[in-house]
């Protein structure tokens, strides 16, 4: 179907899926985390803008959350439906680190997750501060254990094949494998630049459009401190773990370099455009800065990695894809430094919140956060094709036998859905972003309409968009 074969299209269909679900997840563990912070000073302060803006946050957040659950279930499924093979080989390990994350993490979210959102004003301000830290907890712990299962995937060790299966023999190497460390603080990192993009994008809208008020100023300022501590930090990770990757995955730096053969004393280019072919086994109008390739990727001025032609053809990345996902992250990456680095001078110089370009800037720059991040996961999983486990079981031998006629169609109807149902979520989200937060006054005003009616599962986000008599038509239809 579509002149693709049902390995392709099942590909396919599981980077869609996990497309849409990675992104829920990064602004949960960031928000998670936000929260807490906003918390933790109305406790120190008891100043009434870090209070407004936790409580419009938490709204955000809860409609997050739930879209993120939901489109995290396909993803279990499809491990049996999709990839039976791999699950009946490696299912020994990525099960129980899948089931860790449930007991560990996602129960503890879920514990403290009703108190956060729906105890303000019944429990203890201690406790319902120490929900908050829990449910931010539990996000890292979910993904300390989602990066371990992946990056057992990408640098496999602490296992024996037994009778053609995956049988744990260490699990402390199993779970602290050589790429975890750089791929979980990578991946932490990246939720934490992605959500305070999106909330000083937020702020910046708003300023734009005139709301300027001490609670916009502060989630602005808050944004803009947090992408200046980190976007640096994102670099000096991304560049240790891009050594992790040249000692474990060599074939995979070759592919997002463009890098096809050394010649004998040269030094390695670093290749900024091109165009990889990988029939014709060379980049094209390749765009190069000489000897900075061997001075990044080897910290040598002459220094040399292996090139794609030293691995055969059936075993080399698709360089055409990961060149250009891996140049959209550090792109993006630059630009969000800048954008932080812009931030800086203008506070120095007190012009933080009247720039009109810079905010224009920071609002289009909103996105840039989860788009930098899912280019980053392109590169990662698909430059370590064409295995599913590393240099253990190949990605063809992993597919369940399903017709390509079966895979085109679960296809289809998987793109119809997600975008019908999380687009509506999507855009309820926004509307609440593009609401603004709110005075106590008015915050206290809407807790008490809410106590007098039952509690539903989105009135964590209550009454923020539209007319009463609009919320009761969403609820009929």
């Amino acid at each position: 179907m579509f002149g693709l074969t049902a390995l392709e299209l099942a590909r396919i269909q599981f980077g869609f899926t996990i497309s849409f679900h990675i992104v829920f997840p990064a602004i949960t563990i960031g928000l998670a985390s936000y929260l807490a912070v906003l918390e933790g000073l109305w406790l120190w302060k008891r100043d009434g803008v870090y209070r407004d803006l936790y409580h419009f946050w938490s709204k955000i957040f809860a409609v997050n959350f739930a879209m993120g659950v939901v489109s995290g279930l396909v993803m279990a499924y499809q491990f049996g439906t999709n990839w039976s093979y791999f699950s009946a080989f490696a299912g020994s390990i990525t099960g129980p680190l899948l089931a860790y994350e449930v007991l560990t993490a996602f129960f503890l979210e879920a514990g403290f997750l009703g108190v956060m959102l729906f105890g303000w004003n019944k429990v203890g301000p201690g406790l319902h501060f120490f929900s908050t830290i829990m449910v931010a907890l539990g996000t890292l712990i979910s993904a300390t254990w989602i990066l371990a299962s992946n990056s057992w995937m990408q640098t496999p060790q602490g296992f024996e094949i037994i009778n053609g299966i995956v049988v744990p023999v260490n699990w402390f190497e199993v779970i602290f494998n050589p790429s975890f460390p750089y791929r979980l603080a990578h991946m932490t990192v990246a939720a934490f630049l992605a959500t305070a993009l999106f909330v000083g994008a937020s702020g910046a809208w708003h300023l734009l459009r005139g709301n300027d008020t001490k609670r916009v100023r502060t989630m602005l300022s808050m944004a803009m401190w947090m992408l200046l501590a980190v976007a640096p930090l994102q670099i000096l990770i991304g560049d240790l773990h891009g050594l992790n990757t040249l000692k474990h995955q060599p074939a995979k730096i070759a592919a997002l370099e463009g890098h096809w053969e050394n010649k004998p004393g040269e030094a390695v280019p670093l290749t900024l455009f091109g165009w990889p072919d990988m029939q014709a086994e060379t980049t094209h109008y390749a765009l190069k800065v000489p000897h900075l390739g061997s001075l990044i990727l080897t910290h040598d001025w002459n220094g040399q990695f292996p090139g794609l032609k030293e691995f055969a053809p059936e075993d080399r990345p698709n360089s055409t894809v990961v060149f250009w996902s891996f140049r959209i992250m550090v792109g993006l990456g630059l630009l969000m430094l800048l954008l932080g680095v812009w931030s800086a001078w203008l506070r120095w110089r007190g012009t933080l919140y009247q720039s009109t370009a810079f905010l224009r800037f920071a609002t289009w720059m909103g996105p840039s956060g989860l788009i930098a991040l899912l280019a980053g996961w392109f590169t990662t999983e698909i430059g370590r094709q064409p295995w599913i486990v590393y240099g253990v079981m190949r990605t063809e031998d992993a597919v369940s036998n399903h017709s390509a006629l079966t895979m085109g169609v679960t296809l289809l109807l998987f793109v119809i859905v997600y975008f019908s149902v999380f687009g509506v979520g999507t855009g309820y989200m926004l509307k609440l972003v593009g609401k603004g937060p709110e005075e106590a006054d008015e915050l206290a005003e809407k807790d008490d309409r809410q106590s007098r009616r039952p509690a539903r599962p989105l009135s964590a986000a209550p009454d923020l968009v539209g007319t009463n008599s609009q919320i009761n038509g969403r609820k009929g239809g």
